[in-house]
């Protein structure tokens, strides 16, 4: 007789919508400790720019895969998934609850689906020839090669984001598969709670542009400054992110800071929308909750504990 696994909840959804702090609450509520799954969030230094939770939040919660690595190293699913996993094996044996918070719905899905990583190793010529092509010939001819070999793949990726269409090349090259058919969903994802977070898309956006303008009050700009100063280079790896890359190009010269603002919060609005397209509002694996209710907090807690107390539990 096959036994059910730990616990497990995941608070997915858009940026800026209000996810860690729902976390953080459901951990007060249920003893739980919260795994991020924002793969921004892993990178030291990059603070503000992230919204990475406050001392305030994690001295509320304990919070695991923060401040992993430097951004110029690089933290993929691979890394993400046996730490994830690790922590959460963790969390559960110390009576907790796990509780995955965050925007990256590759690292999402994986961790819920219980997938585990294609072993394909790193072709260093492969990658150096499909990065020549996108520096030649612009990052959207490598991403319309992965649209017609995997077109799931391809539409979950930003075009500009070299590194990753390089990899899913990579993989398809080495395997003869499609990246996005490697992984298949395993039983455990029907026993595990997704509470989404979503709302009015105006709303969001207005509540995202609002986020931008406090994190330059914050400090954004010094931030991505110290991050230059060390050496990091804005726009690439870790660094091509809504924020970084645009105040990247104002310290070069390249854009006012009014303009690299306004280019960060129509990035980040294109950033909600590619996220929409990991957590669907059709998914029926997801509970989704109105962000914007004042009675969210209460009606996640009516999920967690009706899912703590069900069958198996």
């Amino acid at each position: 007789m096959e036994t059910s696994p730990e616990p497990l909840i995941a608070v997915v959804g858009p940026t800026a919508v209000g996810k860690t702090r729902l976390a953080v609450d459901l951990c007060q509520r249920f003893s739980g400790e919260v795994i991020n799954a924002d793969s921004r969030q892993a990178y030291r230094g990059m603070d503000i720019g992230t919204a990475k939770p406050t001392p305030q939040e994690i001295s509320k919660a304990p919070h695991h895969l923060l401040d992993l690595f430097d951004p110029p190293e690089r933290f993929g699913l691979g890394a993400f998934l046996p730490l994830a996993q690790e922590a959460a094996v963790d969390i559960a044996a110390r009576g907790k609850l796990p509780i995955l918070s965050g925007g990256s719905g590759q690292y999402v899905w994986a961790m819920l689906e219980g997938q585990t990583v294609p072993a394909v190793a790193p072709d260093p010529e492969l990658r150096a020839s499909l990065e020549k092509v996108a520096a030649e010939e612009g990052a959207q001819v490598l991403h319309d090669r992965l649209r017609q070999v995997d077109p799931a793949r391809a539409e979950a990726l930003d075009p500009r984001n070299v590194r990753r269409v390089v990899r899913a090349l990579e993989i398809y090259q080495a395997t003869k598969m499609k990246p996005s058919e490697l992984a298949k969903p395993s039983p455990q994802t029907g026993d595990r709670l997704v509470i989404g977070l979503t709302m009015d898309r105006k709303a969001l956006y207005r509540r995202i542009d609002e986020r931008v303008d406090i994190m330059i009050q914050q400090g954004f700009l010094a931030e991505v400054e110290r991050l230059a100063e060390a050496g990091c280079p804005m726009g690439q790896g870790a660094l091509d992110s809504p924020g970084y890359r645009e105040l990247g190009l104002h310290i070069n010269g390249e854009l006012s800071l009014e303009e690299a603002i306004t280019r960060t919060k129509t990035q980040t609005h294109r950033l909600a929308r590619r996220q929409y397209t990991w957590f669907k509002l059709s998914d029926s694996r997801i509970k989704w909750l109105d962000a914007s209710d004042p009675d969210v907090a209460e009606q996640a807690a009516v999920l967690v504990s009706a899912y703590l107390s069900g069958p198996g539990q």
